[in-house]
């Protein structure tokens, strides 16, 4: 790399350069934050390391920007500046060690073992005593020293997240070190953790090669062991590969279906009937897709994640007919309560176990009603999204994923063309028709019908209302006093 290429920093930092210059000792950029300004990616954080004096430092730059600061770690002097309205913050550490030398030493990989002066702008700026810059330019992930993964287990998640992350590839020294690492997995390291790296392996642009490492090199059947019995796992036509791959190829359909959502460039086929569907809704899918859950992941996240498992289930359905016809009866139910276990293994909040146990629970009942080969009724509509509520759009995109990855592309046409019509219904149900068909409003409160009876409170009254709901979302009643008509019809004294 040449010296003099100026660096693509952000702009937080430009504007708190006077302010960190001053300083009466050196303040570095370390970490992520250098290895994205040579990649030229954006960034979201800034991570600087000083000899001493972090949190003092830490909330002087919080006064100077007139934003939260918080202590991390008083211990080992570690504080965080939080700009939340820009989705950005600045984190400030001591050196893990008495030098920026010894700092960088510990530090997991060479591509994040760099750093910066705060007043510097060029490559030729960079501390670089690991060759971070060479691996950076080859594409290579390789560890800072032999104990740098069993010194931290998660390191070996972690480089799978970085090769799918940057497309780059792991050193053969580094895939072994990572493997020798796996016995330490999971025991070493907390649930919240393993999740967050595998939560930003399947948010990376290529979670299938991420997780095909991580199966490659024994993680996957440490952190998810259900999951990697899934290899092996065979299944009859249309099915052309075992569980465990047809789940990669899933993904793929999935972050591609994503990318269309955002508005990417369609070329295939495929992908010029999914713009086409989704593009009247895309405002609000995009919406859909980036609110967050308790916990703090989006809807995007908790779809990949019930990609992830959609199949789960199938590890333990498994029959085969006389005639050799492989089956999996029940494998979306049974996969929603195994994916609720490990979701609560891995520290998930109720809400987002809940979304994504849906999911995999849902994933087959738009197939299933493109198997009728006409658009739905709204009662159907209606049962759909009082079983799946707000995931019924998530299993809409995973239907598409999942058709997708059994053909490898299109394939069944009529079948093809029948799941779109369901997705479209869908859409135009939820998103333009949901007080009509998904919640309409009641026309009758459960003291109506109670005073309308004679009947006391109890489980008829509560029946009742559900079947009133039900007639209303179909059409069959539409006024007030066709509701208490419905309901004296319906009534079992």
């Amino acid at each position: 790399m040449i010296d003099s290429v100026e660096l693509i920093l952000p702009q937080l930092l430009e504007q708190l350069r006077p302010l960190l210059s001053a300083q009466r000792q050196t303040v570095y950029v370390v970490g992520g934050t250098v290895r994205d300004a040579v990649l030229g990616r954006p960034t979201h954080d800034i991570d600087l390391a000083v000899a001493e004096g972090a949190l003092p430092l830490t909330f002087e730059l919080a006064d100077a920007l007139a934003k939260p600061a918080f202590v991390l770690d008083r211990e080992r002097d570690v504080g965080r500046v939080l700009l939340a309205d820009e989705d950005f913050s600045i984190d400030i550490a001591r050196f893990r060690g008495p030098t920026l030398e010894s700092d960088l030493l510990g530090r997991d990989f060479t591509i994040n073992a760099m750093a910066l002066p705060a007043d510097g702008h060029t490559i030729g700026d960079i501390i670089d005593p690991h060759r971070g810059l060479a691996d950076l330019e080859q594409g290579l992930v390789r560890s800072v020293h032999l104990q740098s993964i069993t010194s931290d287990p998660i390191r070996a998640l972690r480089a799978c997240r970085f090769v799918a992350q940057f497309g780059f590839s792991l050193s053969g020294d580094t895939a072994a070190l990572a493997t020798a690492a796996v016995p330490l997995l999971p025991n070493s390291a907390s649930p919240e953790r393993i999740r967050d790296e595998l939560s930003r392996v399947l948010m990376s642009n290529a979670p299938v090669m991420g997780f095909e490492l991580l199966h490659k090199l024994g993680i996957l059947a440490r952190v998810l062991p259900d999951l990697a019995l899934l290899h092996g796992l065979n299944q009859s036509p249309p099915h052309h590969e075992d569980v465990l791959h047809h789940t990669w190829r899933v993904l793929g359909y999935l972050e591609a279906i994503g990318q269309l959502v955002a508005g990417a460039k369609a070329t295939d086929e495929w992908e010029h009937a999914v713009q086409a569907l989704t593009l009247p809704y895309q405002e609000a899918l995009s919406e859909h897709l980036k609110s967050t859950a308790d916990g703090g992941m989006n809807g995007r996240l908790l779809l990949m994640w019930g990609g992830l498992f959609h199949d789960i289930g199938k590890g333990q359905t498994q029959t085969i007919d006389d005639d050799g016809h492989i089956r999996f009866w029940g494998h979306a139910e049974i996969g929603a309560d195994v994916a609720a276990q490990i979701l609560s293994s891995l520290s998930f909040s109720n809400e987002a176990k809940r979304r994504v146990s849906t999911i995999v629970g849902g994933h087959m009942r738009p197939l299933q009603l493109a198997l009728e080969r006409q658009a739905p009724s709204r009662r159907a509509m209606y049962r759909y999204f009082r079983a799946l509520n707000e995931a019924g759009t998530d299993v809409g995109l995973l239907a598409l994923a999942d058709h997708l990855a059994t053909y490898d592309g299109i394939g069944d046409r009529v079948g093809w063309e029948s799941l779109l019509r369901v997705v479209s219904s869908l859409y135009r149900t939820y998103f333009t028709g949901y007080e009509q068909t998904v919640a309409p409003p009641r026309l009758l409160s459960g003291q109506d019908i109670i005073a309308e009876l004679d009947e006391p409170p109890g489980q008829e009254i509560g029946r009742l209302l559900r079947l009133l709901e039900e007639a209303q979302a179909s059409g069959e009643v539409n006024s007030r006093d066709e509701a208490l008509s419905f309901i004296r019809r319906h009534h079992a004294p």
